[in-house]
This record gives C-alpha cells, structure tokens and sequence, in this order.
C-alpha cells in the first residue's frame, strides 16, 4: 500500500473538512458526548456542516505555523493530522498535534504509523500531543506509545494528567 501526507491547503482542505464530522464521531464513543440540537458533534450552537466547515479554515490561512497534514493511502483520502506551531502551540514545544484521525477501512494496517513518523520528519524540535487516558480509548493509547517508541527509541515521556476536566495521557520527545 503506498502512503503519503500531504499539506492541505485551500484547494484540498475541504477534504479534512469533510472527514472531521466523522473525527468528532468517533470521539463522542470516547468522551461520552452527544450532538447539539441540530445534530452536531460542537460544543458551540453549530446548526449545519457548513457553519462547522467555517470553524476549520483557520487550519488554511496560516501556513506557516498551522500543518494540516492529509493521509493518503493508496490515492483515497485516509484520515487527517492537523499539526501546530509558533503562537498555537504551549510555549515549552515547537510542535503540537491537535488532531489525528484515520477512517475505520484504513485502520490497523500501519498507515497512520507510517504517515506519523513522515509527518515527525517535516518539523525539528520539540513535540507535544495528548490522547485520551480512559479505558475505551486503549487502541489510540498503545498507537501513541508504540508509534513514539519507535520513532525516538524510547526517548520519549508520557504521563497521565487531567486537562480540561478530562483524564489525558500525554506525550513529549524531542527530534
């Protein structure tokens, strides 16, 4: 299977606009949350697609600080990595993944492990990201560790912490 990431940008990005729903999907089963009244997984009174494809675009007019990144697998679509920088990013890293998302026909395959350590490649510096630590999101959790391991040769740290009322496992290493 061939795999690419690609950087998304205002000709392609509705691409990851168009999974996100589906990403948000996927994390009601974790969080335990439920759409708004007009059926969307926001916290903000979003009434349509549309109006949630606006919320994205800053993802698109900063290039050079916000790393939308597309997953490609085979020439279809797999999945998203939306990638941070500079004033988007806590101050002690240079990057921080906000997002990963792979759609369920590519999982389990090794393509978002694959696209990760492409996407590691791009950006020298230090790295931060989170997933969440709850027992129903066991699979995220040893994706993460097994993909940071091998990326750093374990040189890398992960604890739990509680961010936003929620319980995260988070990770940090340096490349």
């Amino acid at each position: 299977m061939k795999i690419e990431i690609k950087l998304a940008d205002n000709m392609n990005g509705f691409i990851i606009k168009n999974m996100y729903p589906l990403y948000l999907h996927d994390l009601s089963g974790i969080h335990g949350t439920l759409p708004n009244e007009y059926g969307i997984f926001e916290e903000e009174p979003i009434r349509t697609l549309g109006e949630q494809y606006d919320i994205q675009q800053v993802w698109f007019e900063n290039p050079a600080q916000l790393f939308p990144y597309l997953i490609i697998a085979d020439n279809i679509p797999a999945g998203f990595c939306l990638v941070g920088s500079g004033k988007y990013v806590p101050s002690e890293v240079d990057y921080y993944i906000y997002e990963t998302f792979l759609l369920s026909p590519f999982r389990g395959k090794e393509i978002a492990h694959y696209a990760m350590l492409e996407i590691f490649e791009k950006h020298r510096g230090k790295w931060k990201l989170f997933t969440q630590s709850t027992e129903n999101n066991i699979r995220a959790k040893a994706f993460w560790h097994k993909t940071i391991a091998h990326y750093t040769e374990n040189k890398y740290t992960s604890e739990e912490k509680i961010i936003e009322g929620m319980p995260k496992l988070v990770f940090r290493f340096e490349n």
